[in-house]
């Protein structure tokens, strides 16, 4: 047991090591890399290979979302979560995507038909993931993917997730299927056209061209057709839309707006919401359970998301990666904008908003993570504080509500 005097010059001592640089905390790196041979080994990696890949290896300590030692965890970088929907869904960029997206779909007409065929997802769906997670290929991954796993593993705030993926990157290496120069990741360790974890990679990956390997780096249908795989592995519908843009009725309750309550997209529309952007709902699809989803409350489209948009949402959790690729995907193959635009809005601070969910969480009306993320959950939370406390109800979190919460309601 450390002394309790000791405690802070340990302390200390760690945050020097991390100031200090990769020279001063190797050793403790080597043993952690060291330990890591079993489950290696485990899994049917080479000594061969597991010996040359981690030979020199060393931790990034520059990289984001780390658990340093006297390093306060930094702000979500992730644009889903800082940008309002109107910033983040720009119809600007999208109107470009689409009009690219339109000239691949026509290039790889026939490989995106074999994929369509063999997993169900059509198209346009696998060029706006492709567009949004790399630019169409464009995006420079310049990170070292096995340093960056092994460096989360070792020092991140996932440790254990990461150790699986560093160990899968082995795999990927020891089994040829692309070289260490080859192997370059986003800071957060996706790699690929279309942006894989390694574990991802060897559960989804496709190999169309017979030569023993899913390209997912350079190869554009192999990386199209493991996005493919992976959502028909999630539950897509073959044949189903990813969502409606609609019009509520007056009067429209925000609370409802959230995934919990579902009812048959016929109903709905017998309650009075309309398809806003001028599609035709199957009749097929008329008893197809779905939500509805409002990002910007009332100061933006809504939606009615039925299973695929959550299929979608095993890509990326966040809703507004799912509105880009949904929307981008209808603007390559009918390019028609919103029905509605988005409204000027702006967003509370991130610790503004972890106090806010503290509030609502302390009063009963969220019982979700903490995490300062204005999501559904959170947005209907929101909405019944608005209505307990008789105040405009709009479901959105804003510099008037965060007043009355700081009063003490």
């Amino acid at each position: 047991m450390i002394h309790l005097l000791r405690r802070p010059l340990l302390a200390a001592a760690l945050t020097l090591l991390v100031l200090a640089g990769p020279a001063l905390a190797d050793a403790g790196f080597e043993r952690w890399l060291a330990a890591q041979w079993p489950a290696a080994q485990a899994m049917g990696i080479s000594r061969a290979t597991f010996e040359r890949e981690t030979a020199g290896l060393e931790p990034d300590f520059s990289l984001p979302d780390l658990a340093l030692p006297g390093k306060p965890k930094a702000p979500d970088r992730q644009a889903e979560f800082v940008q309002t929907p109107a910033d983040y869904v720009s119809d600007k960029a999208i109107a470009a995507y689409a009009a690219r997206g339109r000239k691949l779909a026509v290039q790889y007409r026939a490989e995106l038909a074999a994929i369509e065929r063999q997993f169900g997802v059509p198209g346009p769906i696998l060029l706006a993931i492709w567009a949004r997670e790399t630019s169409y290929g464009g995006a420079k991954l310049s990170h070292d993917a096995l340093r960056v796993l092994a460096t989360q593993a070792y020092v991140g705030r996932r440790k254990e997730e990461f150790r699986a993926e560093f160990l899968a990157a082995l795999k990927i290496l020891d089994e040829g299927h692309v070289t260490r120069a080859g192997m370059k990741s986003s800071w957060a360790g996706a790699m690929g056209l279309t942006q894989f974890l390694p574990t991802g990679y060897l559960a989804y990956g496709v190999d169309l061209d017979g030569d023993g390997t899913a390209n997912i780096w350079t190869n554009v249908p192999e990386a199209l057709a493991a996005t493919a795989s992976l959502l028909k592995e999630k539950g897509w519908q073959s044949g189903k839309r990813w969502a409606y843009e609609i019009t509520v009725p007056p009067g429209f309750d925000c609370t409802k707006a959230e995934p919990e309550v579902t009812l048959p997209i016929g109903e709905w529309l017998k309650r009075g919401v309309k398809i806003a952007d001028g599609r035709r709902v199957a009749p097929s699809a008329l008893k197809d359970e779905a939500s509805i989803i409002m990002p910007a409350g009332p100061y933006g489209p809504a939606f009615l998301t039925p299973a695929n948009y959550f299929v979608l949402k095993s890509y990326n959790f966040a809703d507004l990666y799912v509105l880009y690729v949904g929307h981008l995907a209808d603007r390559i193959e009918d390019d028609r904008p919103f029905a509605h635009d988005w409204e000027k809005i702006a967003l509370v601070k991130t610790r503004d908003l972890e106090f806010m969910q503290k509030v609502l969480a302390s009063q009963g009306f969220y019982a979700d993570k903490i995490d300062g993320k204005a999501g559904m959950k959170t947005r209907a939370a929101l909405g019944a504080y608005q209505k307990a406390n008789g105040l405009p109800l709009d479901c959105w979190p804003d510099a008037a509500v965060l007043a009355h919460m700081k009063k003490g309601g």
